[in-house]
């Protein structure tokens, strides 16, 4: 037979008794951001944090269990839902769907963030030599993405009006092997320009 679950003292007594099924050194925390609806954190004998919640008042047996992932996570927070038939049960649950998850959820997180790392070594590498190569250029970072902004003002020509400077945007891709570029200004300043690049 559930278990229903209608406060607050309630939901915090099952969950204690959850985190007991679950080990001996887990324990229980109040859940403040999701203070709207019963809810508890178990911190188990690994440091997993799990978020044991009730969204349907309406269904005070039905519950879910999310477990916690970096902040910067790339994937999906893990989840099962569960009849609160009894604790007993929910821990098994935890432990038999949930845990799983969570390992290779953890893992393939765990990899994304390095390949991250990796790519934005590369970029920011990248983005140096570019810079190093356009004196006074600027770097802009960007999620997974970066500019590399040159200018140079020109003299004024009489017959062109105002001044506008010949300038280089470099985009630099993720993995930093590919880059795209785009120069503007005045004409006598791109062709000299485009001269020297393929003089390389």
């Amino acid at each position: 037979m559930s278990t229903e679950l209608t406060t607050q003292q309630q939901f915090a007594a099952f969950a204690d008794e959850v985190a007991a099924e679950l080990g001996t050194h887990c324990r229980i925390a109040p859940s403040p951001e999701y203070d709207h609806m019963l809810s508890r954190v178990i911190i188990d004998d690994d440091g997993r944090a799990l978020s044991l919640r009730q969204h349907d008042y309406s269904q005070p047996t039905h519950l879910k269990v999310y477990a916690a992932l970096p902040d910067d996570s790339q994937v999906l927070t893990p989840q099962i839902g569960v009849t609160a038939i009894s604790a007993r049960h929910v821990a098994r649950e935890i432990t038999r769907r949930l845990y799983p998850q969570h390992a290779e959820l953890t893992q393939l997180t765990a990899e994304l963030t390095a390949q991250a790392q990796a790519e934005a070594r590369d970029r920011r590498a990248v983005a140096e030599a570019l810079a190093a190569a356009l004196p006074g250029a600027h770097v802009e970072e960007n999620y997974r993405y970066t500019r590399v902004v040159w200018q140079r003002p020109c003299p004024p020509d009489s017959h062109d009006g105002p001044v506008r400077p010949d300038s280089v945007c470099i985009g630099v891709r993720p993995s930093g092997e590919h880059v795209n570029v785009e120069v503007s200004g005045h004409a006598r300043g791109i062709v000299a320009m485009l001269a020297a690049f393929v003089e390389h």
